[in-house]
Order: C-alpha cells, then structure tokens, then sequence
C-alpha cells in the first residue's frame, strides 16, 4: 500500500483542494501544465452524495490522474458509501479535517474534526472500510492557537489507517491570515511514519523551496498560488526534477488562460452560468495591470461573452508597451 501512495506522489507536488475552485476546468488546466502532479478535488459532501446527488464534482478525463477525491463529512457510515462510490474515479480518498469555513465547522466537518480525534479516527475507518484505495487526510495545526494537537492528531489519524498526510500551516482560528508556520511541520513529519505535504502560502518556485527546507516535508500542496497562474505547480514540479526555475507567464500568456480557463467553464456550466461563476477568478488573472481595479469592477458585472473578449483585448492593447516589464 506504500507503494502505491509514493507513486502517487513522485511528483512531490499537488493541487490543494479549494472549494468552488478545484473544479474539472481549473483540475484540467492545472493538468494541461503539470502533467503527473497529484491533482484533487474540491471537496465533496457526504450528505450530499448519500441524496444521490450527482453534479459536475466527479467528473473526470482520463489524463487528470493521479487524483485524490476528497470527501467532507463526520458521520462514519456515509464517508464509507461516498468511498465506495468514489472510488471509481479516484487514485486516493481524503478526508477533509481542515476546511475553516464557518458553516462547515458548526456542521462539526473540517478544522471541527480536530476538535474530536475519536470521531476523526473513526471516519478514517470507515473510509477505509468503503475502498482499496489509499486513504489520506487533510489538516491544520489545530482547532485555536493554544490548542495545535496537529502532532498527536497526525498520529493517531495514523494509527487509524490513514497513509498520507497534508497539512495547512495555520491554525482554524486563523482561517487564511498571518504566515503559514512551515517549521512547525517539521514536527509533524518527525513523529509520524507516513508521507507529509505541506500547505500554506506557496506561491511561487522560491516560496516552494523555502517551504520544503522548513518543513523537511515529502513534498508542497499548492492551492491559492496557482489563482491566476496554473502554470505554478508544473513550474515547481519541473524544478524539483532539474533544478530549472521557468519563468512565471507574461501578461499576455495570463490573459490567453484566463480566456480558456471561460471557454472551458462555458462547456461545462452554460454561458449564463459559467460567466457569473468565473467572476472569482478576474482579479488574479490581472492582478498588477493598469487600472486593474476599475477594470476588474466593470468585468465583474458583464454578462455578454463578447463584451468579456473585447475587455480581454483592451487590455491587451493597453499593456502590450508594458508586456516585457509585467510579471517578472
């Protein structure tokens, strides 16, 4: 089973799950430019799934594995049927013990769960129970700043089967402020005998490699960096392997990706749909351009497709002088 997990993770690189942002367009664009790091979804519900809902979060193309599928959810007997049906599409199942997000912990799912080790242990078996694949777990330092179990809580999430560890390096009270705390997952990784990922604040190559020296972890789950640059992971990964630091996409490659990365929501979700989801995603993708802001508050509100592809070229066209001193 060892085994298995380490070929999963050669890479020692993956996509950290993020809801309403994982999904099969950004999983396949983060594909397009990685092409064996271990990509995961964003979470899915176990609720949910018990309901015989089925929705575009388990879609899956051939080329997007290795995948992880991660599950959310605290009763035992559901995150064992959402293994056994999921485990179809996946390479490893995972167990969201890190979400911050209020409405998940009052639920008593993500960061809640490390308030809990019994029951978290608990799911951990059950999971297992409902699949032969690897099953992982994804956590934080802990519940509050005087309460950072992340140590004891790795072990006995461990001992309950789980062979692969990811962990946020903050805290659930902290939610997505302050500096992630690389060192401290050093400790982690030295008390537990299963592969660790690090999470937190990895947005580039340099970020990446401070990040492993810190932390002595197996490899990095970069999640927010690759907002507006899904060429980050495969950058890191093609390090990692040479040695070789690519550069970051220029302006104009940024705007092409964030033009596919529509297209592609287009086919998924429908025009009207889609354009009103990907609204998210404009402040990355022009994130540091001239009047981003007053661009950025226009797009937001525009619902017309062709509308959105002539702010593309405006932009384009008002930065093309500027082209070789952006994003560097």
């Amino acid at each position: 089973m060892q085994n298995r997990v380490e070929q999963l993770i050669q890479s020692k690189v993956s996509l950290a799950p993020m809801a309403g942002i994982t999904d099969y367009v950004l999983r396949s664009l983060v594909r397009k430019y990685s092409p064996d790091c271990l990509l995961t979804t964003e979470m899915i519900s176990s609720e949910f799934l018990a309901q015989n809902v089925r929705t575009e979060i388990t879609k899956l193309d051939e080329t997007h594995h290795p995948i992880v599928y991660q599950i959310c959810g605290h009763k035992p007997h559901l995150m064992k049927y959402s293994a056994e049906y999921l485990s179809q599409f996946a390479d490893m199942l995972d167990i969201n013990m890190g979400c911050p997000v209020n409405k998940v912990v009052k639920g008593q799912d993500g960061a809640a769960l490390m308030t809990n080790p019994a029951l978290a242990a608990d799911l951990v078996k059950a999971v297992r129970e409902g699949t032969d694949k690897p099953v992982s777990v994804k956590f934080r330092l802990g519940y509050k700043h005087d309460d950072m179990n992340f140590v004891e809580f790795g072990q006995q999430m461990q001992e309950a089967g789980a062979e692969f560890i990811t962990i946020h390096g903050r805290t659930r009270s902290q939610f997505y402020s302050g500096k992630a705390d690389w060192k401290k997952i050093k400790e982690l990784k030295e008390n537990v005998d299963i592969p660790v990922f690090a999470n937190g604040d990895v947005t580039s190559i340099e970020a990446a490699i401070q990040c492993l020296e810190e932390s002595s972890a197996d490899g990095i789950a970069v999640g927010r960096g690759i907002l507006g640059d899904p060429t980050l992971i495969g950058r890191i990964s093609h390090y990692l392997k040479t040695g070789e630091k690519l550069p970051p996409p220029n302006l104009f490659e940024k705007l092409d990706m964030m033009k596919l990365h529509l297209e592609e929501e287009i086919k998924l979700r429908g025009e009207k749909v889609a354009i009103k989801f990907f609204r998210k995603f404009y402040p990355f993708y022009i994130a540091g351009i001239k009047n981003a802001s007053k661009i950025r508050g226009v797009m937001v509100l525009e619902e017309d497709y062709n509308k959105i592809l002539e702010y593309i070229d405006y932009i384009k066209k008002e930065n093309s002088a500027a082209e070789n001193i952006l994003y560097k």
